[in-house]
C-alpha cells in the first residue's frame, strides 16, 4: 500500500507561482506519479506525469512550457512547479502513483491540496 501526501498549495495573484510537493509512503522506482487537478463543475483531468527514474513526462497541454514535474533522489517525492499562474489554474490538485507500462496508470491517490489563482 502506497499513501501520498500533498504540501504546498494556497493562494496566489495570476501571474505568480506555487511549488507542490507529494511525498510517497515508499520508493516508488519504476513507477510513475503524476499530478491531477479538478476544478469545480468540471472532470478530474491530468497535468502533469513522469516516471521515477526514467525519462517519461507528459504535461496537459493547457500548463505546458508554465508547469514542471520533478523528482527528488530519494525517488519517493515528486514536485510540481508552477509558474505563470492563471485564475482558469484554479483547482484542487491531487497527486497519484502507479504503475509504468510505457504510459502512465495510477491506483494511489493522494487527499488533494487547493490551489487559488486571483486575478
Amino acid at each position: 500500500q502506497v499513501q501520498l501526501v500533498e504540501s504546498g498549495g494556497g493562494s496566489v495573484q495570476a501571474g505568480g507561482s506555487l511549488r507542490l510537493s507529494c511525498v510517497a509512503s515508499g520508493n516508488l522506482s519504476g513507477r510513475c506519479m503524476g499530478w491531477f487537478r479538478q476544478a469545480p463543475g468540471k472532470k478530474r483531468e491530468g497535468v502533469a506525469h513522469m516516471q521515477i527514474g526514467g525519462r517519461y513526462t507528459n504535461y496537459a497541454d493547457s500548463v505546458k512550457g508554465r508547469f514542471t514535474i520533478s523528482q527528488d533522489n530519494a525517488k519517493n517525492t515528486a514536485t510540481l512547479q508552477m509558474n505563470s499562474l492563471k485564475p482558469e489554474d484554479t483547482a484542487i490538485y491531487y497527486c497519484a502513483a502507479g504503475p509504468y507500462g510505457g504510459i502512465c496508470g495510477y491506483n494511489y491517490w493522494g487527499q488533494g491540496t487547493q490551489v487559488t489563482v486571483s486575478s
